[in-house]
């Protein structure tokens, strides 16, 4: 069964409201936190790719990435979920882990399941809330894991936005 339904929820994947990239996080993270989501992409077996600027490197231990110098390029972490599902992962600090999503590439309710399930994983993984605000509006999530419940929840109401 779905943790959300298309139709319910299809506002907030149209990309004049939310952008087309929003903002993906886990608050209040750590070091670990960080290293539990690489080790749950290599458990997993999602295809991915760990960059600093154009370089392409093996993924690192999260410890290494999160204690480069300040002045050297923010790496990215490229996870595709599918093979045309991507989440693109920042290492902008160690206390919040966040990554992007392209809403061009999450329209539909097969889609929406592959996000949603994605975000359960992450979520039942550290025990922490998951959360998804519309593009430049961080703090306002729109939806995200909620570990009581144990799925993905609505956070807003679809007839606001």
């Amino acid at each position: 069964m779905s943790d959300l339904l298309w139709d319910d929820v299809k506002c907030f994947f149209d990309l004049d409201l939310m952008g087309s990239l929003p903002d993906v996080r886990v608050p209040n993270a750590s070091v670990e936190d960080w290293q539990a989501v690489l080790d749950l992409v290599a458990d997993r077996g999602w295809k991915c790719q760990y960059s600093e600027g154009e370089t392409v490197v093996p993924v690192p231990r999260a410890e290494a990435v999160l204690s480069r110098p300040t002045d050297a390029e923010c790496p990215d972490l490229r996870v595709w979920l599918t093979d045309d599902v991507l989440a693109i992962f920042s290492f902008h600090a160690d206390d919040e882990i966040d990554f992007d999503v392209d809403l061009r590439e999450l329209q539909g309710q097969d889609r929406l399941d592959v996000l949603c399930g994605f975000l359960r994983e992450i979520g039942r993984r550290l025990g922490k809330q998951v959360l998804m605000d519309p593009e430049g509006e961080y703090g306002h999530p729109v939806l995200g894991f909620d570990g009581e419940a144990d799925r993905v929840v609505l956070l807003a109401d679809p007839q606001l936005r």
